[in-house]
């Protein structure tokens, strides 16, 4: 991690931070094409250790921490994700048609607060060229889950219709499917988690998705009571878990005041609090029918231990890789065996979905 904090780090922020991110994947994709040292990668990265095994989705994750969507969009790289420590990986958003996204500039550092703002805009190269990815590289090591979203132009009245579509496209290519009803960068998206909307578009994701597991992926900006109603919404049409949560429109008590004021989703440290408290009410209302993965704010095992005390199943990083590099997923699961350690825990199972 010193080695990416001091090297690595400095000269990819001298770059645009989209710039940045695509190099990088790149050469995830070329490494992954060429399989060069992977044997050598897993050897450094991975930690091995039984009591961190998590069974979830009728799914067995070696590790609890996976990746967040958002990184690998278009499954260029789904392979090094696993090479690279994480217990899953989850690919996306994908829409069912390929569409550029939002104008650049559209990702921002936020170095003080180890946050980041996007508003990307659901920049997908399409479920059939994603699919196609996807074909040509599995099997995979890890769980691999695909996170689907309706393209811009497409009415929310017929949003079904695409989430349908793409599922229809990469059925049988992944584990599991994330509806992304919550990103704040597609207008008017979020109004798919009203319950009058939301369980018809689970019912008929699920009854598309076949055997392979449908979630839901959930804002962390609900007021009142109406979270709970759009899970008891995601209950009822059948979703076989919850994602909490997606990238937050709140500015609070962040130190970089300009940067603060560029639209998009935040992510990162100052997301922690507010996701961890959405992962909470999340489980007292499902009560542990369904799994919860854990996102949002997530840079350390203790964070990762607050979220799982909270109700968390499974846990997914994004900006933590960003700003602390590949050795933040060892780092984590080094950490929790420690944290198990102290608390005399033998099994991540005694607490995971436990919302203690």
């Amino acid at each position: 991690m010193s080695l990416y904090r001091e090297i690595a780090r400095p000269v990819l922020f001298r770059r645009d931070a989209e710039d940045a991110h695509l190099s990088v994947l790149h050469m995830l994709a070329l490494w992954q094409r060429l399989g060069v040292g992977a044997r050598l990668a897993q050897a450094l990265t991975h930690v091995t250790d039984p009591r961190l095994h998590v069974r979830a989705l009728g799914l067995d994750f070696q590790l609890p921490v996976g990746l967040a969507a958002g990184l690998d969009k278009h499954a260029e790289a789904p392979h090094a994700w696993g090479w690279l420590g994480f217990g899953h990986a989850e690919l996306g958003t994908i829409t069912p048609r390929p569409q550029s996204g939002n104008p650049r500039p559209r990702l921002f550092r936020l170095p003080a607060d180890e946050a980041l703002i996007n508003r990307m805009g659901f920049n997908s190269l399409g479920a059939a060229k994603v699919a196609e990815n996807l074909f040509a590289t599995r099997p995979f090591a890890i769980p691999i889950g695909a996170n689907v979203g309706k393209n811009k132009d497409t009415p929310n009245e017929a949003a079904v219709d695409d989430y349908v579509a793409a599922i229809e496209q990469l059925r049988g290519l992944s584990d599991w499917f994330t509806l992304n009803v919550s990103s704040p960068n597609t207008p008017d998206l979020r109004k798919l988690q009203q319950p009058s909307a939301m369980r018809a578009l689970v019912e008929q994701s699920v009854q598309a998705a076949g055997a392979t597991p449908v979630l839901v992926k959930v804002a962390p900006d609900f007021v009142d009571d109406d979270l709970e109603q759009t899970i008891d919404a995601v209950l009822e049409g059948g979703a076989a878990g919850v994602i909490a949560s997606n990238t937050t429109l709140t500015r609070d008590n962040l130190r970089d005041t300009a940067r603060a004021q560029e639209a998009g989703g935040l992510s990162g440290a100052p997301l922690k609090d507010k996701a961890t408290q959405t992962i909470r009410r999340v489980y007292a209302r499902t009560q542990g029918r369904v799994p919860v993965i854990g996102v949002g704010g997530i840079a350390t095992a203790e964070d990762a231990w607050e979220k799982l005390l909270a109700g968390a199943d499974l846990l997914q990083v994004y900006s933590a890789l960003i700003f602390q590099g590949p050795g933040v997923v060892k780092a984590i699961h080094l950490g929790l065996l420690d944290i198990m350690e102290r608390e005399g825990v033998k099994s991540i199972g005694e607490v995971v979905g436990q919302g203690t």
